[in-house]
């Protein structure tokens, strides 16, 4: 499961940001300064990082970040617009160098773009709060049926699940089970999905074997 670190040492900001992203499915882990995110930036696969901070550079803990995390998503959020602030930034393993006040979907779409990058699953299932969590929604609260029935399809990693592992997933037997509950089932999880998301839902049928999801969905 990826989380996002979020460097940022004004505390009305920092709530406004974490509370935002948070609402948006990101997993965030605040910090208000370099000894806080240096302690929180192993459990990181992004990091949104201010520049002035009250003990050193956002650009130094950016660049350090960089040689320890190869594959880590880095997006400087500064008040600092300079060309030659953009210029360090980006040349100290920054991929990205957005200027305060930033728009919130901006900040979002940037942290998308970059997640696909690197390689993240965006979509995940949240179990303390059974909510499936999609790139830029709020979370999609699941029945115990449907959080059953994706969890199993999750866990298979885009291979197809058959019909009865789903229904004994569950906890239905299979030989006692009428089989339409399951087309019904599935019938209404994608009808809420589409009325939530205006789209579909990637969970495809996949002829005589069972279903499958289309995405990498991480299990929380």
């Amino acid at each position: 499961m990826h989380r996002l670190l979020l460097l940022e040492d004004e505390p009305d900001l920092q709530e406004e940001l974490a509370d935002f992203l948070r609402a948006r499915c990101w997993q965030v882990l605040a910090a208000s300064t370099i000894a806080e995110a240096e302690a929180l930036s192993g459990q990181a696969a992004m990091a949104v990082c201010d520049v002035m901070l009250p003990d050193g550079s956002g650009f130094d803990f950016a660049a350090r970040l960089r040689a320890r995390s190869a594959g880590c998503g880095i997006v400087m959020l500064t008040a600092r617009g300079a060309t030659q602030d953009v210029v360090a930034g980006l040349q100290g393993g920054a991929d990205h160098y957005l200027v305060k006040p930033v728009n919130l979907l901006q900040l979002d779409a940037t942290l998308q773009a970059l997640s696909r990058r690197v390689g993240l699953a965006n979509w995940r299932l949240e179990r303390a709060s059974r909510g499936l969590c999609a790139p830029g929604l709020p979370p999609f609260e699941l029945s115990a049926g449907e959080w059953s029935l994706l969890e199993v399809l999750a866990a298979a990693g885009g291979e197809p699940v058959s019909r009865r592992a789903i229904v004994e997933a569950q906890g239905h037997g299979w030989l006692d089970y009428d089989q339409r509950r399951l087309d019904t089932q599935i019938s209404r999880l994608r009808q809420r999905w589409r009325e939530h998301a205006g789209g579909e839902l990637p969970l495809k049928t996949v002829h005589g074997a069972g279903y499958a999801l289309t995405v990498s969905v991480a299990l929380g």
